[in-house]
């Protein structure tokens, strides 16, 4: 998980322990970034998801930029059969909820798990 912010051990810990019970649980790949977006941030979160080459198809891909305030959620191909619209609307109202009280990573886990619920509620 790169990452352009500081995160505790903890916090680091939290989130890897939620990338791996959404993997487990729901069978979605999760991939975080928090950093720079740039002037283009849904283009740089594009470029990022192809960045991880045939693997990026079965990723939803998290990229926070906390200084411009901006979240972007792409999805591979694959993971996209598995997330609507509305459940990565709902992820992203919640992880900005969060943001928005100044805490970062309980917003990336607390997204990243309700990813994983959806994806598994679309799978049945």
């Amino acid at each position: 998980m790169p990452s352009g912010e500081a995160f505790s051990d903890k916090q680091q810990a939290a989130i890897e322990r939620a990338r791996a019970e959404v993997r487990e649980r729901a069978g979605l790949h999760v991939s975080v970034y928090v950093g720079a977006l740039g002037a283009q941030p849904r283009a740089r979160a594009e470029q990022l998801l192809a960045g991880l080459g045939a693997a990026g198809a079965d990723v939803a891909l998290v990229a926070v930029d906390p200084a411009a305030r901006r979240l972007e959620l792409v999805t591979g191909a694959r993971a996209a059969r598995r997330l609507d619209e509305r459940s990565a609307t709902l992820a992203a109202l919640a992880m900005t909820s969060s943001f928005g009280s100044g805490d970062l990573a309980g917003g990336i886990v607390n997204g990243i798990r309700m990813l994983g619920e959806h994806a598994s509620a679309l799978s049945r």
